[in-house]
């Protein structure tokens, strides 16, 4: 069970040590097992599996890319109440590959269907049927190739054999790798609180660095909890906590035709019934769970392609939430501005540029701009104590902070993304050869 340490020590000249990351131990009712499946020409794990082999409530969001992906139509037609698995795999977005990708799909589910139908006769007391349509699909990878459905098959084998029902965190961060494609960082993250009286885990990992841009979901993203919570519920807490977390980055204005996001609780811990996502019982959950899904899709905009920096970027005081996203996205997506960063240059001229083109109704004349701590603009105006050398010494920071003030009302909205280097262009232009 190697770990993949190629991906696991390129943080963008920094090394990155095990110690640098949560320590995401055991939860109960959660498998997990990985393999290299030789999808790419390198030996690494790039098969991963979750296996509940009580089952799991769920919920998941997905991309609204009008071309999706082969395994999202399979995953939107599954109707259980529950789930058994989720295989991801790599190297390929079974995307826009017709009804070879889909069938390929439906051998994957089959030939897990009875591999861990067997495990559970093998393992458990009272052995259950893994059903095909109790299985979950996630691909990430290149779009329009061939889906290698017979190297995924023959993997499964070892991926049975492999399953761990303790886990660890070496565990967790070989899952967190094997699901890498051009990201040099696996991100993980972890929260405990309680429902009730009853101390719940919450884990999750992720995976994104190019194609990167906000529809209901963004990248790859996997959560799990040992709590009892039912999948209506799951859903609720996934939609309302999504907008602000993997909905508030961009590497790159580009949305994947694979975005998924997944909530999976295995109702190990016998937590008090709840209601509704609103019952007071959820409230620590539901701040916890915000904290995992921000932890992780910062991680994700930190990791983008080629970042050097990673930016911050919060407009306030607009007159709609939907006005400072707009903003938000038009700075974050703006090529000019992510340059700019990329060479520690405050010109925050290509700021107003992208605040003025993103279409929102403001008031120039009380217009404000802060980069970190520095008043750029001040009532629309450059401020009187505005010093270009000291915003070029701030621009050398590994993390920048961008503030905009509409001065017009009380909404806000906060977006994270990372600058614009050669090293992206490198990346893009070499990812298939």
């Amino acid at each position: 069970m190697a770990i993949n340490l190629d991906n696991f020590f390129k943080s963008m000249g920094e090394n990155s040590k095990m110690s640098d990351f949560q320590d995401l131990n055991h939860i109960d009712g959660v498998s997990v097992s990985t393999t290299c499946a030789d999808l790419y020409s390198k030996k690494r794990d790039d098969v991963v599996l979750f296996y509940f082999r009580d089952g799991a409530n769920y919920a998941s969001v997905y991309t609204q890319s009008k071309l999706i992906s082969e395994n999202i139509k399979w995953n939107l037609k599954i109707n259980s109440k529950k789930v058994s698995a989720l295989l991801i795999n790599t190297r390929n977005a079974n995307a826009f590959t017709g009804t070879d990708g889909y069938k390929g799909l439906k051998v994957l589910a089959e030939t897990l269907s009875y591999e861990l139908s067997q495990k559970q006769k093998n393992d458990e007391e009272k052995p259950k049927k893994i059903e095909a349509n109790e299985i979950l699909f996630a691909c990430t990878g290149t779009i329009g190739e061939n889906f290698p459905t017979e190297k995924i098959q023959k993997s499964i084998y070892d991926l049975i054999k492999k399953i761990k029902y303790t886990q660890n965190k070496y565990i967790w961060m070989k899952a967190a790798m094997g699901i890498l494609t051009t990201d040099l960082k696996p991100k993980i993250a972890m929260e405990e609180c309680y429902i009730g009286n009853k101390l719940v885990k919450i884990y999750g990992i992720a995976k994104g660095s190019g194609m990167i841009y906000p529809n209901m979901a963004t990248t790859l993203g996997f959560v799990f909890t040992d709590a009892t919570i039912p999948s209506a519920i799951l859903k609720q807490l996934l939609n309302n906590n999504i907008e602000k977390t993997f909905n508030a980055i961009s590497c790159d204005g580009d949305t994947s035709t694979n975005d998924m996001v997944s909530l999976f609780a295995t109702n190990k811990v016998s937590n008090k019934k709840l209601k509704n996502s609103k019952d007071k019982k959820l409230n620590e959950f539901n701040s916890a769970l915000f904290k995992v899904l921000l932890n992780l899709s910062k991680r994700v905009a930190a990791d983008g392609e080629g970042a050097s920096k990673f930016v911050t970027i919060k407009v306030k005081n607009c007159k709609t939430e939907e006005d400072a996203k707009k903003i938000c996205f038009s700075i974050a997506n703006s090529p000019l501005v992510k340059t700019a960063i990329a060479g520690e240059d405050p010109n925050w001229g290509r700021i107003i540029m992208a605040i003025g083109k993103a279409k929102v109704n403001l008031n120039p004349r009380k217009l404000a701009i802060q980069i970190g701590k520095i008043k750029v603009i001040e009532n629309g105006k450059i401020s009187l104590t505005y010093n270009e050398q000291e915003a070029a010494n701030y621009m050398k920071e590994k993390s920048i902070d961008l503030f905009v003030n509409l001065n017009l009302g009380k909404k806000e909205f906060t977006s994270y993304t990372m600058d614009l280097t050669k090293k992206y262009i490198e990346i893009n232009a070499d990812y298939r050869t």
